[in-house]
């Protein structure tokens, strides 16, 4: 009976034992193969990721060398801009004490020139000698002025000085070789008598500066179309030789602004036609 009773217990155990063994190697196989596959895994993307820094470090060298070149060529453009602008300034510095040297010089000259000139002046001259000589560079001085003025005007085809405002008419007057008659013309065919001439504005294109009139001079009259500004119109009245000029020098809507040049000479030979008409 006892034999019976310790072997009914121990192939139980037994069993029990085997089962247990049996899953202790089912689970360590499982382990074992998530292991591997885990380790695959990770090998892949170990390998992925090393492909990837490879790339990388490629493009990053690649770039480095770009870089590097571009340094190399900067800096052998900056070696070069820093020599000619060595060169420059150096030239620079060299006109810049020429020109102060030419300076000093110019003012030496002009000194000794003033002083000989002066000393001239007190051993050759009297006082009196002296007053008439700077009375007649203050006229030559005058004379300068007013041909500088003159200078800045336009000549017609006939020599003549063009004036653009009244400023400058009244500086043709102060020459005093010719009359000069203003005048300002407002609405369009309306004859307006100026001087010995009649003028009738026609039209006015304001854009273009020009202007068109008609001119009744001694019972004749003639049109002028699209005259530009400043532009003189010439025109002779009888037993004269030198012309007399319009100039319109001013436009607006229907409005013109100008004169009339009369020249001394041509005064001269009306006021005697009128003095033998008289007798």
């Amino acid at each position: 009976m006892e034999v019976r009773e310790g072997s009914s217990w121990q192939l139980p155990a037994i069993i029990v034992l085997g089962l247990i063994a049996l899953g202790g190697l089912y689970f360590g196989w499982n382990a074992s193969s998530k292991l591997d596959s885990t380790q695959q895994a990770v090998a892949t993307q170990l390998k992925t990721t090393q492909q990837s820094v490879q790339q990388d470090m490629s493009s990053l060298k690649d770039r480095l060398a770009q870089d590097e070149k571009a340094n190399t060529d900067l800096q052998g453009d900056l070696k070069v801009v820093t020599d000619k602008l060595k060169i420059t300034q150096g030239q620079l510095k060299k006109a810049r004490l020429e020109a102060a040297k030419q300076i000093d010089e110019t003012t030496q000259k002009v000194a000794a020139l003033d002083t000989s000139v002066h000393s001239e002046l007190a051993t050759k001259a009297s006082s009196d000698d002296v007053k008439t000589v700077d009375t007649k560079v203050v006229g030559v001085k005058t004379d300068l002025d007013a041909t500088r003025e003159d200078l800045k005007m336009a000549r017609s085809e006939m020599g003549t000085l063009i004036a653009r405002n009244h400023d400058e008419i009244d500086q043709l007057r102060r020459l005093g070789e010719r009359d000069y008659v203003e005048f300002t013309i407002v609405g369009k065919n309306k004859p307006t008598k100026v001087g010995n001439v009649t003028v009738e504005l026609k039209g006015v294109n304001e854009k273009r500066n020009q202007f068109s009139i008609a001119m009744t001079v001694e019972d004749k009259r003639s049109e002028k179309k699209n005259r530009t500004v400043n532009e003189p119109i010439f025109f002779y009245t009888s037993g004269t030789h030198i012309p007399e000029e319009v100039v319109i020098n001013k436009t607006g809507k229907d409005t013109v602004s100008g004169y009339i040049s009369i020249p001394k000479a041509n005064t001269q030979v009306a006021s005697t036609g009128a003095a033998k008409s008289g007798n």
